[in-house]
């Protein structure tokens, strides 16, 4: 089994793209749901249909067949032509489409960042579909680690509210200044948490990021964990950095300016400089018409209405999204391998039986051992299955791992498909 999401949503998608997908009624929901989920392949499904994006969640048994199904019938239902649906439509599969979900219900890809009715709207359309029969137990997992999920992102970031955030304040300007930051190269003067989260919010905008600290491991250690856009300068060349890059930002706690009037070059390229530090990093008395510069009342000013301020939110959200969707993927996996072992083990029994009928049937073994016989051959293969079930119930738990269960379903020819695994308690044997 896995999970799908085909996304029509106001990122990818223009007004009148969402207006000829979207559903009029729950009538119109039920009769797609019922049509999509009568192929054997699609488990269950429902569908979020909202004035900002029109999505079919599913659990299916066929990603290629599935992907083609929905659009082909939601093709004939809405009158649109499949290929102009299929260039309009975002597909996401098992991992991707489980942290898809989980930052719509989380409101991460809402027009307005943290607005509260995306939670109820897609736990409403996933109830109209349990009700109608199209949803049940794989669809109500997700939907509930998704709400989980929901809730962390909202009590530890409020992400509701409009907090102030000089980093995420800071880059926004500097889009605006430059148009894009694709491409471009920030210079980033200062490692501690407001230098950090500039840079990130610079990569999360398409720039690299140049990184310098007077201690040097402190820049490289904080490289290391941004990613391989992140480079480490020289301290010592700052003065050559300033008049090479076009973008700067310093927050360092340096009690004079680290930037002088003296080290200023007239250069034929628009600067921008962004001073986020207390003391101020950048001296005041640096005049050119090709720098401007913002110290930190300017972005305090531009925060009070600048809409750009859940961002800084939105990231530490993002982080929570992703410890919730690794966690769910480990849950689903070590869900997963119980049916297998309980499958492994009835086919034993089943082997174990039919041998034992067959030596009483000869006369190899009189019929008052029968239960004896049974007995030893089930301990027999305990002890042979000891190590292997107990391997099978450590990888499950590794996000990289999951082949190896389908493996062991493969060459036992085991199939899971109808078990349910909350029956079976592990036991370590």
């Amino acid at each position: 089994m896995q999970y799908v999401v085909l996304s029509f949503n106001y990122k990818e998608c223009s007004l009148e793209e969402r207006e000829a997908v979207a559903f009029k009624d729950r009538e119109e929901i039920i009769s797609f749901l019922k049509t999509i989920t009568d192929f054997d392949f699609i488990l269950e499904a429902f569908v979020i249909n909202t004035c900002n994006r029109v999505e079919v969640v599913a659990a299916t048994k066929d990603i290629f067949a599935t992907y083609h199904t929905m659009l082909g019938v939601l093709s004939k239902t809405k009158g649109v032509n499949f290929y102009q649906l299929e260039k309009s439509a975002l597909f996401f599969e098992q991992e991707k489409a489980i942290e898809h979900l989980f930052k719509v219900v989380s409101s991460l890809e809402s027009m307005v960042i943290g607005e509260a009715q995306i939670t109820g709207q897609v736990k409403d359309a996933f109830k109209l579909s349990y009700e109608n029969g199209m949803a049940g137990r794989e669809l109500n997992r997700l939907v509930s680690a998704a709400v989980r999920c929901a809730a962390e992102v909202r009590t530890s970031t409020n992400i509701s509210e409009y907090p102030i955030s000089i980093a995420s304040v800071a880059v926004a300007q500097a889009e605006a200044d430059k148009g894009s930051l694709s491409g471009m190269v920030g210079v980033v003067v200062g490692t501690g948490e407001m230098g950090r989260l500039t840079a990130k919010h610079l990569l999360r905008s398409g720039a690299d990021v140049l990184l310098l600290s007077r201690t040097k491991a402190h820049a490289e250690a904080l490289a290391e964990e941004l990613g391989e856009n992140v480079k480490v300068g020289d301290f010592e060349k700052l003065e050559d950095y300033i008049n090479k890059y076009r973008i700067l930002f310093t927050a360092t706690s340096s009690k004079e300016p680290i930037i002088t009037k003296e080290m200023v070059e007239e250069k034929a390229i628009d600067r921008t400089w962004f001073d986020m530090a207390i003391p101020r990093d950048i001296a005041n008395d640096i005049e050119s018409e090709s720098i401007k510069i913002y110290y930190i009342d300017d972005l305090k000013t531009i925060s009070n209405n600048n809409h750009a301020l859940r961002k800084e939110k939105a990231m530490l959200a993002a982080e929570i999204v992703t410890k919730h969707k690794v966690n769910f993927l480990k849950w689903l996996q070590a869900l997963a391998v119980e049916p297998v072992i309980k499958q492994m083990r009835l086919s034993i029994q089943e082997i174990v039986d039919a041998e034992v009928k067959r030596v009483i049937k000869k006369g190899y073994i009189p019929k008052k051992y029968r239960e004896n016989l049974e007995h030893m051959g089930m301990q027999l293969f305990d002890k042979f299955l000891h190590l292997p079930t107990k391997q099978m119930r450590k990888l499950s738990k590794e996000s990289d791992k999951s082949y190896v269960i389908d493996a062991v379903k493969e060459i036992f020819s085991l199939n899971t498909d109808s078990v349910d695994p909350k029956k079976y308690k592990q036991k370590e044997n």
